[in-house]
Formats: structure tokens, sequence, C-alpha cells
């Protein structure tokens, strides 16, 4: 993979642990003033909020990279490598067409979404639903190279493994071919 690829993920990963570490000073830091001072700092509460809907959709884009979504996988292991690249192939236009559903539900929202502010900072909600364009596109395009790789016989045994679910075998063929 390229590095700038690479460098790509790994801001995605560092914006994820800021955001994470920014919801856990802003949510204890509500608990500790509420049982200390009888109060709390309400944007707190509507910030956090909004940077777990963040955290959690451009953790999608970074696990799909690192295909860890959840799978069944009982079936495709029974399998050889034809039948796993066609359960591939199809799980990925499925995945495609998730995508461009989702995409065109966050551009049909995004009129409501802009016009509709948060109570308490003022943002438009967009800032905080249009990350919507960021997970569809992000996920497709890395599905989408992995459809074409699959199509074109270009797929590794170490990725066909990890797809069945033989995480163990992936990492033995990963070995071998270093």
């Amino acid at each position: 993979m390229a590095p700038y690829v690479d460098r790509f993920f790994k801001v995605l990963e560092v914006i994820l642990v800021l955001l994470l570490a920014g919801m856990v000073v802003m949510v204890f830091g509500n608990v500790v003033l509420r049982y200390l001072f009888d109060s709390g700092i309400d944007i707190s509460e509507e910030l956090s909020r909004y940077f777990f809907v963040w955290l959690t959709f451009i953790g999608a884009v970074v696990v799909a990279r690192e295909n860890s979504h959840l799978g069944v996988d009982t079936l495709v292991r029974l399998f050889g490598r034809r039948g796993r690249r066609i359960c591939m192939a199809l799980t990925d236009i499925f995945v495609l067409i998730c995508c461009a559903v989702f995409f065109w539900g966050t551009w049909k929202q995004e009129a409501i979404n802009a016009s509709a502010v948060a109570p308490i900072t003022g943002l438009p909600m967009s800032a905080v639903f249009d990350v919507g364009y960021f997970t569809s596109v992000g996920i497709g395009v890395m599905t989408a190279i992995r459809l074409y790789r699959t199509i074109a016989n270009r797929i590794s045994e170490a990725e066909l493994a990890n797809f069945a679910g033989e995480y163990e075998e992936a990492d033995s063929v990963k070995g071998h071919l270093e």
C-alpha cells in the first residue's frame, strides 16, 4: 500500500484518539462539576454526543480497511479459493450498494441538516451528519478496489483466509510471503 495511504489512516487513528479523549474529558469533567459544585458545562454534553457520532463513523472506515467488521464466515470457510472469491465479490457488491444508499441518504438530508441548528452550540446539524459522506465514500472506495482485485484474481491467499475468518492461516501465509 502506498505510504501516503498509511499516513492518512494514521491521521484518522490520531483523530479517533483525540475524539475519544475529548469525550472522556468532557463527560468526566461534567460528572465532577455536578458532583462537587452542582453545576456543569452544557456545551460538553452536546459536543460529546457529536464526538461520539464522528468517532463511530470515522472508526468504521478504519475498521473497513483492516477488514475487521463483523462477518459470518462459517459458510465461507467451507469453500475453496474460487468459492471464497465469489463470496467476497458478492459481499463487496452489497457493501457498495449500501455505501451508495448511505451517500444518497446523507445527500437527501443535507438541506434539512444544514437548516437545523444544535440547541446549545448553534452548529448546523450538517456539521454532525456530514460524516456520512466521508464514511460512505471511504468504505466505498476501499470496497471498489477490493472488488476489482477480486474480479481480476489479484487477491492474495492471506486476504482470502482473513475473509473466511481463518486468521491464524492468514498470518502464517503473510509470514511466508515476507
